[in-house]
């Protein structure tokens, strides 16, 4: 009885296609936040869990409501992407492949799960994963804000009163010079927020409106941000506080002006969301409030 039982189990494991997509899901973001890791991307592997997250939470809501019905051919689609995927992954993996990754992975694993019918009903968690990439892979090619950068960081020092003098990309202020180098333009935090826009855009935007400015807000924030902290540098420099620039530019300091941009650019969503729940229920806080006069 004991040995019947246990037969039937395993045949039930088996043909449990909810267990193993899970478990090929797991191992896949396993593997994608282990490689992420090597490469020591802190952006990106924060930027990764979060969006990871973002996708199992939407796919957790509404799993028992999916079509799973697959074909052969999509599953053989699907089995073939993963295996390049496994393959490559074996080797050291470049930064567009790992970008790459989790959309692909994804896409094979919606193949496998519902077949090319019903890979619309994943459109929003591809799309997701579609943002983690799209920025990172497109807008170095489309701006290179290093010269905004030395603009913007001069004019704020000349505005707060000391006697800077741009060059270029060279800001000196006194006897000190530094020089704005693409790595200090700020393009890696614009690509972080922008990413984060995405984000925002896919699970809580309403309008085509809002969506727009909430990507160029992105963009704004994150160029501000990061002029201020060159033109603390500039300022560092200035003083001969090599030990202080070295902390700001290379250490922690750097990831707290990023903590700064992600917060305002956090606050400014949360604000957009708070709005939209009035627009959507414009009488609950009338009542509310209605309430409170009877009471």
């Amino acid at each position: 009885m004991n040995a019947k039982a246990s037969k039937n189990s395993f045949h039930s494991l088996v043909n449990d296609v909810d267990f193993w997509l899970k478990a090929i899901a797991t191992c896949l973001a396993a593997i994608f936040l282990t490689l992420t890791w090597r490469i020591d991307d802190t952006d990106l592997l924060a930027s990764a869990l979060l969006f990871l997250a973002a996708v199992i939470s939407l796919l957790n809501d509404r799993w028992k409501t999916l079509n799973f019905q697959s074909s052969l051919f999509s599953v053989i689609i699907g089995s073939l992407i993963l295996g390049f995927l496994l393959v490559r992954s074996t080797t050291t993996p470049s930064v567009s492949f790992l970008l790459g990754f989790p959309l692909l992975a994804a896409f094979a694993l919606a193949l496998l799960a519902s077949g090319f019918k019903g890979i619309h009903q994943y459109k929003k968690e591809l799309g997701i994963l579609l943002f983690l990439a799209l920025p990172r892979l497109t807008l170095p090619l489309l701006i290179d804000p290093t010269l905004w950068t030395a603009k913007f960081s001069a004019t704020a020092l000349w505005y707060l009163g000391f006697p800077v003098v741009r060059d270029g990309l060279n800001i000196q202020i006194n006897a000190g010079i530094v020089e704005v180098y693409p790595g200090c333009s700020g393009i890696d935090s614009m690509i972080h927020l922008l990413s984060l826009s995405g984000l925002y855009i896919l699970m809580f935007a309403s309008g085509w409106l809002q969506k727009v400015l909430v990507a160029i807000a992105s963009l704004i924030i994150a160029f501000i941000v990061n002029g201020f902290r060159v033109a603390l540098m500039a300022y560092l420099v200035s003083i001969s506080n090599s030990d202080a620039f070295d902390y700001w530019h290379e250490g922690d300091g750097s990831l707290i002006f990023s903590v700064i941009a992600v917060l305002i650019f956090g606050s400014l969503c949360f604000i957009l969301m708070r709005q939209g729940e009035s627009v959507e229920h414009p009488f609950l806080d009338a009542d509310e409030q209605w309430d409170d006069m009877e009471g």
